[in-house]
């Protein structure tokens, strides 16, 4: 089975080396902002036209927004612009421009309908102070050393790493993986290499290739197993939040860039900033560390993993929550089990959103009408049980595995109610247990009769 796989190392890099992985980051910027720049001339040259009633033939000829069309527009105007283009590598002008290209047709495909989910915005300019320093290789000598200790990127050269990058290695070395792109990024104060790999993965099967277990992800605990394990949950934001407070007000003491004026920011606001987003870089490397590890042992022990649908962006507007459901990485752990469990030989199971996990009585299948998010226990007026709210829910999720007949579904499934969210004005129509809904075929629907609200869980 062949996939795509990323595997990310830091790298040690040299004064030297350092000016010219960042030169190669500007050029990429350079070229990106000069595209859009032309772009925006030619679609408002065209809009003026035709007000004026310009025929459509006579008008000014557009600019091309794929790929090959910006960079055709490019190397006709690279003498002018950038003079020093033979400096660095032609990967970085294509990575700039290539990264609008895709940012033209995904809002295109969003203004046309093509693009499901929330509207994607117009390109805007990348700021040099402001816009994270990468650049993209796809082409030339891009290689991991034989010491396991330096990797070769087209123009850079010889780069040494921070940490052994003996996985990537030991596929790369039996030819089981193909490197297809090498991309160099900053975050934190500390660049890192993303390589883009194609992997030639053997069939593997988990350990309990019968085990089914429902996941149930929350707050208190990062996630409630079936199988009433309680997986805590960090807090690696709060806990880091006073340390970023008393930065952030050492940042807001020191003399900082004004646009308005064109000020720089002194060398102090400069090294307090960068003491900051190293905490941020900290936070998110612990979030990332934790998650990994939770969902691979996930995948590689159950054969079928049962996860909900949660609507992320509504739980969100919740002001007093919004910080730790971020913080918890719900749509990340959703992510990462789709891709592991497909790995691993399992299967995926995603309860739609409308499936009452919560209010559902995993002993006698009641369903409750309101459940109240304060409500930390689950109590069944018809059969008595008491359970944990979270854990309840989590033996609905993996008893709503056994309904589905996945024959030739794939990797990951849908299951549960068949209802999206209402329009404006739109009544809600109460379904009967046992029933299947409105224009829902060849699944078994979830028992009870009552639906969750989309942000409620």
């Amino acid at each position: 089975m062949k996939t795509i796989q990323a595997y990310r190392f830091a790298l040690d890099l040299t004064p030297s080396q350092e000016r010219d992985v960042l030169s190669h980051a500007g050029a990429a910027r350079v070229a990106h902002n000069w595209a859009l720049a032309r772009v925006r001339a030619v679609m408002d040259q065209r809009t003026a036209e035709r007000s004026y009633g310009v025929p459509e033939e006579l008008l000014t000829p557009s600019l091309s927004w794929s790929l090959a069309g910006l960079r055709k527009a490019w190397n006709q105007a690279k003498p002018d612009v950038a003079p020093w283009w033979g400096e660095v590598s032609k990967e970085a002008f294509n990575s700039g421009l290539d990264a609008l290209a895709r940012g033209l047709k995904n809002w295109a495909d969003s203004h046309t309908g093509k693009r499901a989910g929330r509207p994607v915005g117009f390109p805007r300019f990348k700021s040099r102070r402001r816009t994270t320093p990468s650049v993209r290789f796809t082409t030339g000598a891009i290689r991991v050393e034989p010491d396991r200790m330096h990797v070769v990127l087209p123009r850079p050269g010889r780069l040494k790493l921070h940490e052994s990058p003996r996985k990537l290695a030991r596929r790369l070395e039996p030819g089981t993986a193909r490197i297809m792109s090498a991309t160099a990024r900053r975050d934190g104060g500390r660049w890192h290499v993303a390589f883009t790999v194609e992997v030639d993965r053997a069939e593997r099967a988990p350990a309990r290739p019968r085990s089914v277990i429902g996941v149930d992800v929350g707050i208190k605990h990062l996630a409630v197993l079936s199988t009433g394990e309680l997986i805590d949950n960090p807090r690696h934001l709060v806990t880091a939040q006073q340390r970023m407070r008393a930065l952030g007000r050492a940042l807001s003491r020191k003399t900082g860039p004004d646009r308005r004026t064109g000020r720089r920011a002194s060398k102090r606001w400069e090294r307090a900033a960068a003491r900051l987003g190293r905490t941020h870089a900290r936070v998110a490397n612990l979030r990332r560390d934790g998650l990994q590890k939770l969902t691979t042992r996930i995948a590689r022990e159950h054969g079928t993993v049962v996860v909900e649908d949660l609507n992320i962006i509504c739980m969100l507007r919740n002001r007093r929550l919004a910080r730790h459901i971020a913080d918890a990485g719900f749509g990340e752990i959703r992510r990462q089990l789709a891709d592991k469990t497909e790995w691993n030989g399992g299967r995926l199971v995603v309860a739609d959103r409308w499936y009452p996990s919560s209010k559902t009585c995993s002993g006698c299948g009641t369903v409750k009408a309101k459940l109240a998010l304060s409500e930390r226990e689950y109590q069944c007026e018809a059969c008595g049980l008491v359970v944990d709210r979270d854990r309840n829910a989590a033996l609905n999720l993996a008893a709503l595995a056994a309904q589905l007949d996945t024959a030739g579904s794939g990797p990951v499934a849908a299951c549960g109610a068949d209802q999206k969210t209402r329009a404006r004005g739109q009544v809600a129509v109460k379904r009967e247990p046992g029933t299947t809904p409105v224009g829902q075929t060849g699944t078994v629907p979830p028992q009870g009769g009552t639906t969750n609200q989309p942000c409620a869980h």
